[in-house]
């Protein structure tokens, strides 16, 4: 696959990031697509390897190793070395039914996994496959295509992330017709509202949504199914309905003081500022400018948090997180090709780091109390410092609190971005489907049936909270499912 010996010949090159200091003036992607002939140059690296664990998308260690869409990388890698962009984009979309999503908000898997990346830098995946598809927008191979026959089957899907949208997508194309029900008042989920601007511009959703609509699909919006669409209504108009709800309850922080004025859950924060950024309405809206903003919690969503309170103005930018700082390279236990768990500095700490001078991570800290003025308005936060300790009972580590280790730092606003635990309850409720014990909904193993007939679940709200990417494997997969069910066969990928 593409060049012999073209990772001897070429190096790693990454597209050009706008600085930061120019950067978090606005809330737009911020980097600069390469010349056509340096992208061939980097899908010339990707080698003839023999096993390419890029798509192999399997579980090593709870963690996953490759892409979960099994996306055939070495054979896109290749037309896009030779030129034949047509036929790369035809190969991209035969496993991936939103490139524009996963080349801009995946963590490329498939790069980690990379066997290139043993011994040198891994071949740029992610950006590659970027290149491929908006090649296919620009060109005009992204033509509408509705299905040439209809089935007569409805399919209402119930949440339109990305499970729910892959859903939607696959069982269009097959011939049903298909109504996508989303409670808020854009379309994407967390796609939307939860991942900040400067790394998915919207109007790629819309983009999407507009090619889906003239396929057929039909969306409908402001749409909470079990408050004020009920779940009955859709069970009489359609023949399956697939709950793609995502996990919606955020973890939250049970300190003293957790009442004060000024504490909010990320998702709160980043729906809230990505409305403001869409409409310049300040209704509802979190204004950090100028005040102490404290981010609990690591991650892509902390991350996020960190560059959106960057751009507001913030006054300063602190991130605890609860675990040790990871080692800027492999540790002997976590060999090629797992995941490597390494320190990851990303762009919002980049540019925390550019406005104040400093790393705004604090590792191996945790919550102790949440301190307000005579009103109720937050103003500190106590942290207490924390170690690795094993149980001797059952072998694990955890972290432990280091007595007397208690220290405060200035907040005006606490983020708290430390996940989030299964599927709403008054949704599961209104279809009567059963909760495991993680508060996910309860399927079979290798299936996406609920205990109720006629109605599946799939994505965050049945696997837990995941990636992007796995809410697309997820909803390719419960299509599937939903089709032979309706058809009494499927023929779908």
């Amino acid at each position: 696959m593409g060049k012999p010996t073209g990772f001897m010949e070429y190096n790693r090159k990454n597209e050009t990031a706008v600085e930061p200091l120019e950067r978090i003036k606005h809330f737009n992607e911020f980097h600069t697509p390469m010349t056509d002939k340096d992208r061939r140059e980097q899908a010339a690296r990707c080698m003839d390897c023999g096993v390419p664990f890029c798509q192999s998308g399997m579980m090593i260690h709870g963690m996953t190793s490759g892409c979960p869409l099994n996306n055939l990388i070495p054979e896109w890698n290749d037309l896009l070395f030779r030129g034949n962009m047509d036929k790369a984009l035809q190969m991209l979309l035969q496993t991936n039914n939103f490139p524009e999503f996963t080349a801009r908000v995946c963590p490329a898997l498939c790069e980690a996994s990379c066997t290139c990346g043993m011994n040198d830098s891994p071949v740029t995946c992610k950006a590659n496959e970027n290149a491929i598809i908006e090649y296919g927008y620009a060109n005009g191979l992204m033509e509408v295509k509705p299905p040439k026959v209809r089935t007569g089957k409805k399919v209402a899907v119930v949440g339109s992330g990305p499970a729910g949208l892959a859903a939607a997508d696959q069982l269009n194309k097959r011939g049903h017709d298909v109504t996508v029900y989303e409670k808020s008042d854009r379309i994407g989920g967390l796609l939307m509202y939860g991942i900040p601007n400067m790394k998915l511009e919207k109007w790629v959703i819309e983009r999407k949504q507009k090619v889906m609509e003239e396929e057929g699909v039909k969306f409908v919006v402001n749409a909470d199914v079990g408050k004020n669409v009920r779940a009955d209504d859709l069970l009489k108009q359609y023949d399956s309905v697939i709950l793609c709800c995502g996990a919606s309850n955020p973890r939250d922080i049970k300190a003293p003081g957790r009442e004060a004025q000024g504490i909010y859950f990320a998702v709160d924060f980043l729906s809230r500022s990505t409305k403001h950024v869409l409409s310049g309405n300040k209704e509802g809206w979190i204004d950090t400018k100028g005040k102490n903003v404290v981010v609990i919690g690591g991650g892509d969503t902390g991350n996020d948090c960190v560059g959106t309170a960057v751009r507001q103005g913030a006054k300063s930018v602190v991130q605890v997180e609860m675990m040790p700082k990871l080692p800027d390279e492999r540790a002997a236990d976590n060999p090629w090709p797992e995941w490597p768990r390494v320190c990851k500095t990303d762009y919002g700490q980049e540019e925390a780091i550019a406005v104040y001078g400093k790393d705004p991570r604090i590792y191996q800290a945790t919550v102790k109390e949440f301190i307000s003025d005579k009103n109720g308005a937050l103003k500190k936060v106590k942290l207490i410092k924390l170690e690795p300790k094993k149980d001797a009972k059952t072998g694990r580590t955890n972290m432990a609190e280091i007595a007397g280790s208690e220290f405060e730092i200035p907040a005006d606003y606490v983020l708290i971005a430390a996940g989030f635990l299964g599927a709403q309850e008054y949704v599961a409720k209104a279809f009567n489907v059963k909760l495991d014990a993680r508060t996910n909904v309860e399927t079979p193993a290798g299936s996406y049936k609920t205990s109720t007939d006629r109605v599946f679940a799939a994505g965050d709200m049945q696997r837990g909270q995941s990636l992007v990417v796995w809410g697309i494997r997820e909803g390719r997969n419960v299509a599937r499912e939903v089709d032979e069910m309706l058809m009494g066969y499927t023929n779908l990928a």
